[in-house]
């Protein structure tokens, strides 16, 4: 493998990636990036008016995003959020009943229309995070997706709002999916919490 320039090929690679971003809505319209983002940013401050509750979810890496921007948004934003990611859940909840539905359990006993679900799953095909969709989603709670790799990734088809980062490497995923989610909470706290910081 040739290792020549791989910081500023692999840099410019995950910035091409987030230029091709493609956010859809739940009928598979293409939408303006801006415009996307910033419909995500208003529903959630009506979500935040009504007390709703932001649910994030993710496997392995995207587990650990998701609990990062649980707090972020949880400390910064005034959010009221909720992840299933703590140890006695996650192996109780895949011991006792499947882990498929070490989300939508949790989820099928405490969504709302006023909440959220935010995934985020760098393949968007991972069954708990699609039952975790379907379960919101039958719940009447405004559901966005995250997803990279394969463009017919099925959580991408599933959202209100859907984010595709069109890139192959989980690395190269994860890394966008950072920036991306920290491009919307910053969106956030600039147009409704007096800016970021």
């Amino acid at each position: 493998m040739n290792l020549e320039n791989y910081s500023s090929n692999y840099f410019s690679d995950i910035k091409e990636g987030l230029s091709k971003l493609i956010a859809t809505d739940s009928a598979g319209n293409v939408l303006d990036a801006d415009a996307a983002l910033e419909k995500w940013v208003d529903i959630c401050e009506e979500k935040r008016k009504q007390r709703g509750v932001f649910f994030f979810c993710g496997n392995g890496a995207s587990a650990t995003m998701a609990e990062h921007m649980s707090h972020d948004c949880f400390q910064n934003a005034d959010f009221l959020t909720q992840t299933c990611s703590e140890t006695s859940h996650l192996t109780a909840i895949s011991n006792d009943i499947s882990y498929e539905d070490v989300f939508s359990y949790r989820i099928s006993k405490m969504l709302k229309e006023s909440d959220m679900l935010v995934t985020i799953s760098s393949s968007g095909n991972s069954p708990n995070v699609i039952k975790a969709i379907k379960t919101a989603k039958e719940l009447g709670a405004f559901v966005v997706t995250v997803s990279g790799k394969k463009a017919d990734n099925k959580s991408r088809q599933l959202g209100d709002l859907n984010f595709y980062v069109p890139l192959e490497t989980y690395g190269m995923v994860e890394s966008a999916h950072a920036v991306l989610l920290h491009c919307w909470l910053d969106m956030y706290l600039d147009k409704y919490k007096g800016g970021r910081h």
